[in-house]
């Protein structure tokens, strides 16, 4: 069940489904009253964190909130449209993240993702969290925009501190293009990625190790494509499990956004004559009798044949859409014919039909 909207939004804001629970923020999507109209909105909210994470949430809270609140009318990133104590509003841009969209060869898009940076940094923010391709979206425009400015700093002047942060989210872009548009890569981009500020060969030498431990080790904090702890922990356990079925060819396990979970997982197998969700089941719901055991997933499918492109790696960005039911975003993605008949089919008997956004 969903709790209560936050008081300072009370009345204005209608809850569709939670996209991310983690003890930072809980972060929603649905709509909200504005003095022009009722909007598509995300809300990210502080007021239910743990006690003890709770200085950290609201100091990140805060940047988050003074960042949109700067970037507002730069057209790259979502308009802030409510930004109290414990609770942050900004608007929906329709699209998809980068390790969703995986837009091959658009170099088009990667020229409109370095201006983005350029009016932000002109702006005085800097990202400070861009090696996230979840933080990255592919608009439905075909433009690059920004999300999830928790770790944004804002600058007064261009000081050597700004510098080496504008200098960092600039490495991160270029990294993002060299895997999805190496050939577009100039000789200066090159250049870039090959030479890390002094400060992050420190922080990866030392200051990441730390946080990696604090996070991952003492909290089990996770946020690996935005599916956090149970993505990471508990999907390749499952995924181990089922492949050593013998009658399993391939597993892909995704996460998304689950209104009583605040994260779920979406497991597809592909499997053999006579295979059934009932008997992975079985095969999951023993092993948790033990101690090391995965939480099972939400929702198992079994199909004939995962899409695959030609090299033969599986397309688990079309999963990924299949899981979250934004199935209306899948038709751009679809290779041939043959992948349209094969992933309607998987959307036909697609399990997550509960968490639809139902606006």
């Amino acid at each position: 069940m969903m709790s209560a909207d936050p008081s300072e939004i009370a009345g204005l804001w209608r809850s569709a489904v939670v996209l991310k629970r983690d003890p930072l923020s809980t972060v929603e999507r649905g709509r909200f009253v504005t003095p022009t109209g009722e909007v598509e909105a995300v809300l990210r909210r502080v007021d239910q964190v743990p006690w003890w994470s709770r200085v950290l949430a609201r100091h990140l809270f805060k940047r988050e909130r003074e960042a949109l609140a700067r970037a507002d009318g730069l057209g790259i990133a979502p308009p802030l449209l409510f930004g109290g104590r414990a609770a942050l509003v900004r608007g929906f841009i329709e699209g998809l993240p980068l390790h969703i969209a995986r837009p091959h060869g658009e170099r088009g898009y990667f020229r409109s993702a370095k201006m983005a940076l350029r009016k932000l940094h002109r702006a005085g923010i800097c990202h400070n969290d861009l090696a996230k391709e979840q933080n990255w979206l592919r608009g439905n425009d075909g433009r690059a925009y920004l999300t999830d400015f928790q770790l944004a700093a804002r600058f007064t002047r261009r000081s050597w501190l700004f510098r080496i942060a504008a200098y960092e989210d600039l490495r991160h872009l270029l990294k993002h293009k060299r895997r999805y548009a190496a050939d577009a890569l100039t000789a200066a981009e090159r250049r870039v990625l090959a030479n890390k500020s002094l400060f992050t060969r420190i922080w990866m030498a030392s200051g990441k190790k730390v946080y990696y431990w604090i996070t991952r080790g003492m909290l089990r904090f996770a946020d690996r494509e935005g599916g956090g702890t149970r993505l990471a922990y508990d999907a390749p356990r499952i995924v181990a499990l089922l492949k050593a079925h013998p009658q399993v060819r391939e597993t892909v396990v995704v996460a998304y956004p689950d209104r009583r979970a605040g994260t779920g997982l979406y497991a597809f197998v592909e499997g053999g004559p006579g295979l059934t969700e009932a008997s992975l089941r079985d095969l999951i719901a023993t092993e948790k009798t033990s101690a090391a055991g995965p939480t099972p997933p939400e929702h198992l499918q079994v199909i004939e044949r995962l899409p695959r492109r030609a090299s033969g790696e599986v397309r688990g960005e079309i999963l990924q859409l299949v899981a979250m039911n934004q199935v209306d975003q899948i038709d751009g993605l679809i290779a041939d014919d043959d992948e349209r008949s094969l992933v309607a089919r998987i959307v036909a008997e697609r399990r997550n039909l509960r968490d639809r956004f139902a606006f």
